[in-house]
């Protein structure tokens, strides 16, 4: 069993499409949403409409953490994603 799950990670890093199918829907879901709004946060001056939907996923992060502490292969998954991006990118109020 083991030697499957660490052929499945392997093959997950080579293939991000096929890991999909083996994992929880929550943690897709939370995948896809995260991984779109990486690239919409490189775009350097992105209107802050644009970065509304992906406001939450520092906490929803957290708790898939939380729940899939002791699934060390999705744990491996979640671990590459930063852990506070959204506080950096607070916007600055003005008084």
């Amino acid at each position: 069993m083991q030697r499957f799950l660490i052929c499945l990670v392997l093959a997950m890093q080579a293939f991000p499409v096929l890991a999909q199918d083996y994992l929880p829907r929550d943690v897709q879901r939370f995948m896809d949403r995260r991984e779109s709004c990486d690239q919409v946060r490189r775009i350097k001056d992105a209107d802050s409409r644009i970065l509304k939907p992906c406001m939450g996923t520092d906490k929803e992060l957290a708790q898939l953490k939380r729940k899939y502490a002791a699934n060390s292969t999705i744990m491996q998954i979640l671990n590459q994603f930063e852990a506070s991006i959204e506080v950096a990118e607070a916007p600055v109020r003005r008084k």
